[in-house]
């Protein structure tokens, strides 16, 4: 029996077609591969450690006294590394003032990062999959609240915490950072819940679910990178924040950025003091940053996936 040529070509062209290529890379191939991942990573790298320099200097600065930071730079400690001492963080932990500076500061930014939280969350859920009437008008309110300064707000709410008894005190600072984080959670968390299938909720309401219910069991465990970038935003934003701190705080409610900025003031040629409490103001924004980093980055990437 004979079998056309045509037929003998198609056979052979269709076996050929999704055949995995078995070839192996040549070793040129391989080379210029492995220096492009090297010089990749000298590069990342390179960046990290020009990074982290401000940061080394700032703590082994902490680490030494007046005298020796006023003489030489803090890279001399490599060849004299009995210079580092921890009498400056002793000295500063036994300072009531500063103390009392770190516990306003944990007193202002938890609740102002807690409520912003709460209330986005809610409020992002609702204008997402909630119909109310003016729902479109108030989000546009909403956008445009994200446009105002901060700066134009100043001198009316320091008028009016004047006139309600709030200046000067710990809530007036939580209500103000509270009022004008809102705006960028309810935007931010409105555009990630959006993006939940809305065939869940559908199924969860045909199955008698209420919506808090909803929320709970179905919003915030699927938006928690999102609440958690929102967190950190926020947590950082109020813990650094200097100057509603220092018009709206006095004496016995300032936050450690205006203690740090009166120390600044009075005492500007200690640097041992100033670098030891300025590292003890910045570890804790890093701690909450590495163990929330990654809800961070799945945030970050959770657009990219769709």
């Amino acid at each position: 029996m004979t079998v056309p040529l045509e037929s003998v070509l198609t056979t052979d062209a269709s076996a050929e077609v999704g055949r995995p290529v078995t070839g192996k890379r040549s070793v040129g191939a391989r080379i210029v591969a492995f220096f492009g991942h090297a010089v990749v990573n000298l590069v990342l790298a390179i960046i990290a450690i020009f990074w982290l320099v401000p940061t080394v200097g700032l703590f082994i600065s902490s680490l030494r006294n007046s005298t020796d930071n006023s003489q030489t730079g803090w890279w001399t400690v490599l060849s004299a590394p009995a210079q580092l001492t921890f009498n400056n963080y002793s000295d500063l932990l036994n300072n009531s003032q500063f103390v009392g500076s770190f516990v306003n500061t944990i007193a202002i930014t938890l609740p102002a990062t807690l409520l912003v939280i709460t209330i986005g969350s809610l409020a992002g859920y609702a204008f997402a999959w909630i119909d109310f009437p003016g729902r479109d008008w108030l989000l546009i309110a909403v956008i445009v609240m994200l446009a105002v300064p901060v700066q134009i707000a100043l001198i009316p709410i320091a008028r009016l915490y004047g006139t309600v008894g709030l200046f000067g005190s710990i809530a007036g600072v939580v209500i103000f950072h509270v009022a004008f984080g809102l705006p960028f959670a309810i935007f931010l968390l409105r555009n990630f819940f959006t993006q939940v299938p809305g065939e869940l909720m559908e199924a969860a309401r045909l199955d008698g679910a209420s919506e808090w219910r909803i929320f709970t069991r179905i919003i915030l465990p699927l938006g928690m990178p999102a609440i958690a970038s929102l967190g950190i935003f926020q947590f950082l934003w109020v813990w650094n924040d200097l100057l509603v701190a220092l018009i709206f705080t006095n004496a016995s409610s300032q936050p450690v950025t205006v203690a740090i900025q009166g120390q600044l003031r009075q005492f500007g040629a200690n640097v041992d003091v100033l670098s030891a409490g300025a590292f003890l103001s910045m570890i804790i924004p890093l701690i909450v940053f590495f163990a929330f980093q990654r809800y961070f980055v799945t945030a970050l990437l959770a657009g990219s996936q769709r």
